[in-house]
């Protein structure tokens, strides 16, 4: 039998069958192909790149409060900016090169610009103080697009709760929940009335479901008090510093609310630590960091352009090499893989009790 003349169609007919000469190419093409992977790239499927960064210009520079202001992003040639949800951020790389996340606190529809606010920290790593000194009308920077490690979630009842410069993820979830005529409740706290930005706007949104409060006025609230806003089965989102973060915390199971969502952009204290050993690169100096501080605070007195975000282990901009000792990893954005490939958060993971860790910095 000549195995090289098709056979009749299905009918008889001496012409190959269209479906059968379809089984027949793709046979011959992928036959010889079996011992290899058969999950290749499309080679017509361009290989795919990182997502550029954006390039923006500032266009309003303003104080919202005291030591704070509000800076508005636009792209210079006027072009949409990429879409974002409550509880975003963006990351900005200052002029000096340091990077700092900051949420996102315009209106969502808005893609003619991005809004953020920050506060002044004389006392901090210096990010805070060049935006406020060197971030003026007509200023560009590199701008790494938006993420959301704190999605709102739009459940039917919901309390968000703020302290001080917190407000800024939660003005635009303030808005989602109005325009998605939930049940909300919005409670914003500070030390004084002129620390408190965007008070006017957090009014005109509805001044039945919002309360400004100060310590100042009403005293330091707690948790139950805090809490005790909350509609019947409401989803509670925070964001403020750790001692108001670990009251709602404690006080949340005796209130009627029955979830916590929550961003902290002050550093979460260090629970169990051990005291150990840091060297800056293979031949760099050592350092010794106590049990109640992080790797990434000592090594920033040396190197205080080091990258870091909010301390909190999930962000990953501080990420860095290990290039020796055994790390004891204490962070939720890594993944068993990275570790492996021997990355390290150090604004959270430590060295093993007793380990000198030698980071690549």
């Amino acid at each position: 039998m000549d195995l090289t003349t098709p056979p009749p169609d299905l009918y008889g007919r001496p012409g190959a069958d269209r479906f059968m000469r379809r089984v027949t190419a793709f046979g011959d093409r992928y036959t010889p192909a079996l011992g290899r992977p058969l999950l290749r790239r499309n080679p017509r499927r361009p290989p795919s790149r990182p997502t550029p960064p954006l390039h923006l210009v500032v266009t309003t520079h303003r104080a919202v409060a005291t030591d704070i202001v509000e800076l508005r992003l636009a792209d210079p040639g006027g072009d949409p900016l990429p879409a974002w949800q409550p509880g975003a951020h963006i990351r900005l790389v200052l002029p000096s090169g340091r990077e700092r996340h900051y949420s996102l606190c315009g209106d969502p529809a808005d893609r003619a610009g991005y809004r953020i606010a920050v506060r002044r920290l004389p006392n901090g790593g210096g990010g805070s103080v060049e935006v406020h000194d060197e971030l003026h009308v007509g200023a560009r920077l590199t701008v790494r697009r938006p993420r959301n490690g704190f999605a709102f979630c739009g459940e039917r009842a919901v309390l968000l709760l703020a302290g001080g410069i917190g407000i800024t993820p939660l003005l635009p979830m303030a808005r989602e929940a109005r325009r998605l005529g939930l049940d909300w409740r919005l409670v914003h706290t500070g030390r004084s009335a002129d620390t408190l930005p965007f008070t006017e706007e957090l009014r005109a949104l509805d001044p039945s479901r919002v309360e400004l409060r100060t310590d100042q006025e009403h005293g330091v609230p707690t948790g139950a008090e805090l809490l005790a806003h909350a509609p019947a089965g409401a989803a509670v989102y925070c964001c403020g510093p750790a001692p108001m973060l670990a009251a709602v915390r404690d006080a949340l199971a005796a209130q009627p609310a029955r979830a916590l969502h929550f961003e902290r952009f002050g550093a979460a204290p260090i629970q169990g630590g051990h005291p150990f050993t840091l060297r800056l690169g293979a031949q760099g100096p050592l350092l010794d960091v106590p049990a109640d501080r992080s790797a990434l605070d000592v090594a920033r007195e040396l190197r205080p352009d080091l990258p870091y975000s909010c301390h909190q282990g999930f962000c990953g901009t501080c990420k860095v090499r290990v290039l020796a000792g055994t790390p004891e990893h204490r962070d939720r954005r890594l993944t068993e893989q990275d570790r492996t490939a021997g990355d390290l958060l150090p604004c959270v993971s430590r060295a093993a009790e007793g380990e000198t860790l030698v980071l690549d910095i």
